[in-house]
């Protein structure tokens, strides 16, 4: 039976698991894997990569699914990715990507132990009460069966538990009326979220379309004239991580405390090794 959890603990542990889904992304692997298979573009195989559980979606599909993409860099590639390689092949090359990454940025040991399939259990046991309506990219990618392997297992259920939070957080950046540039310039300046640099360069806006969705936002009194969050901004953006906590909270409470605490721990502490391995780019977070 569901028990609530102590505050933001459900949070905290998407907090571990997220990192370690997206991380796939930036790697070599998945360059080298989606290259085999014709994309060498970035952006194509971010999209052939991650929205190919959907199938062969289209231009639109993918936009509304993805949200703070700009529509016209993913009609650029989307549907053509289709035509250069399935969605099942593109599928299979991330898995190889997510194989090969996890054993270099985590280690042979690591991926190998009793602790990663510990943690492919609880996070595949907290996924199992993720909701399908209304959630495109979770409920695409729940339809694919879960590896075997112990660290594929892992990923998978990190990927249903990032997607799922995903889907519920574009509903809730919709009710705050928040397009997906205005809801990209307002977590960048929050400090948390990627650096202006890497969102302009991986979504595909300009600058002028970054300067238009901050006189947006300080119309509505959210940015002051420096770029900063003022009061309201700062409450609206902690109303929209609350809400986006409440609509994710049933696969953690199915969890249960000592379950989200024990993952929590096991991600956390592969995440931070990940990193330490040079996972991310140095300049991907922060305001600058």
């Amino acid at each position: 039976m569901s028990t609530p959890l102590p505050a933001r603990a459900g949070r905290r542990c998407h907090n571990a698991l997220n990192p370690l889904h997206s991380a796939v992304y930036f790697t070599a692997e998945h360059a080298q894997e989606m290259a085999a298979i014709g994309h060498d573009d970035w952006s194509a195989a971010y999209f052939a990569s991650r929205a190919s559980a959907m199938g062969a979606a289209g231009a639109g599909a993918v936009t509304a699914a993805f949200y703070n993409f700009n529509p016209e860099l993913v009609a650029r590639h989307v549907p053509r990715i289709w035509r250069t390689a399935s969605p099942e092949d593109a599928l299979a090359a991330r898995l190889r990507a997510v194989d090969a990454g996890l054993r270099r940025l985590l280690g042979e040991e690591a991926v190998a132990s009793a602790e990663m399939a510990e943690a492919a259990k609880l996070a595949l046991r907290a996924a199992e009460a993720c909701s399908r309506p209304g959630r495109t990219l979770y409920a695409a990618h729940a339809d694919q069966p879960a590896p075997e392997e112990p660290h594929l297992a892992f990923w998978h259920a990190a990927t249903l538990l990032r997607e799922h939070r995903g889907d519920g957080h574009i509903t809730v950046l919709m009710g705050a009326e928040l397009d997906g540039l205005e809801a990209m310039v307002t977590h960048s300046a929050t400090g948390k979220g990627q650096s202006p640099k890497w969102l302009l360069r991986t979504r595909a806006w300009g600058q002028d379309d970054w300067a238009a969705a901050q006189d947006r936002l300080r119309e509505r009194g959210l940015l002051d004239a420096g770029g900063e969050l003022t009061e309201e901004g700062l409450g609206l953006r902690k109303r929209i991580e609350e809400d986006t906590d409440r609509l994710d909270r049933a696969p953690y409470e199915h969890l249960g405390e000592a379950g989200v605490a024990r993952l929590t721990e096991l991600a956390g502490g592969w995440l931070a090794a990940a990193v330490t391995a040079g996972a991310f780019p140095a300049d991907l977070f922060g305001k600058g």
